[in-house]
């Protein structure tokens, strides 16, 4: 079972992954989630560096074939740059006996839903998701993925922004995005979505930095649409509308 914990607190962990880790046998994953759900002097917690995710998929499916009930843990869904993938990759580079188990992927609350509610509804209308992470992809690529979805007026979430092995990239990203996009544009910075420490800003591209973030911090680049609705006495709204420009259901003249 591959399974989402979802952002942070228990409140965002489902049913589904409740019932799935109380039946597990086995427990693996990145220390802090593991951490989440499982007591630190459990024998059954089998902890491993975040950068060992394929070594992690492989002795879990070991197990498992051996007939164990293993759990592989992932924050917020398994199927966002987490160990969904990772153990599926495993299985068609592994032998032919990891096909025949049965797997069971267990969505989770991801990082840029919970980041996204926090304010309202930045990712209303089309978005793309990408990771900055050069570590399994070059920086030409990436880069050419986030010009071409500006370009396209799609609002992005911004998974690894910005990490002590990784601290340009972020900046180039704003940079660039400087050249397509309008410095009014909305920036989202949510750190630590979903936990109790959660802090939610939001500038302008003009003024956003890479300072404002770190591995904690999912980054939401709105479209030209995305709007802020100033109110009294909370924080204001961020939001992009539903329908693209010329298109409001609402509007006598629309074209929609």
């Amino acid at each position: 079972m591959v399974i989402g914990l979802g952002p942070g607190e228990a409140r965002y962990l489902t049913t589904q992954a409740a019932d799935a880790l109380a039946s597990a046998d086995w427990f693996y994953g990145y220390g802090p989630y593991v951490d989440r759900v499982v007591a630190p002097d459990d024998p059954r917690r089998v902890v491993s560096d975040n950068r060992e995710e394929g070594a992690r998929a492989r002795e879990a499916l070991m197990l498992a074939a051996r007939g164990e009930c293993v759990a592989m843990l992932s924050g917020g869904d398994p199927g966002v740059f987490a160990m969904a993938s990772a153990v599926c990759e495993q299985i068609e580079r592994g032998p032919q006996a990891w096909r025949a188990l049965t797997i069971d992927i267990v969505p989770g609350v991801s990082a840029m839903l919970a980041a996204a509610a926090a304010c309202g509804a930045p990712l209303g209308h089309d978005f793309a998701t990408l990771s900055l992470s050069d570590n399994l992809k070059p920086w030409a690529l990436i880069e050419r993925r986030l010009l071409a979805c500006a370009g396209a007026g799609m609002a992005m979430a911004l998974y690894n922004p910005i990490s002590k092995a990784r601290p340009w990239q972020l900046g180039v990203a704003l940079e660039r995005l400087r050249e397509v996009l309008s410095p009014e544009t909305l920036v989202i910075f949510a750190r630590a979505a979903g936990r109790a420490d959660e802090q939610i800003t939001t500038v302008t591209l003009e003024k956003a930095r890479a300072e404002q973030a770190d591995m904690a911090t999912l980054v939401i680049i709105g479209s030209e649409e995305t709007r802020r609705v100033e109110r009294p006495d909370q924080a204001p709204l961020i939001y992009t509308p539903r329908f693209a420009p010329g298109h409001d259901p609402e509007t006598p003249d629309s074209k929609g």
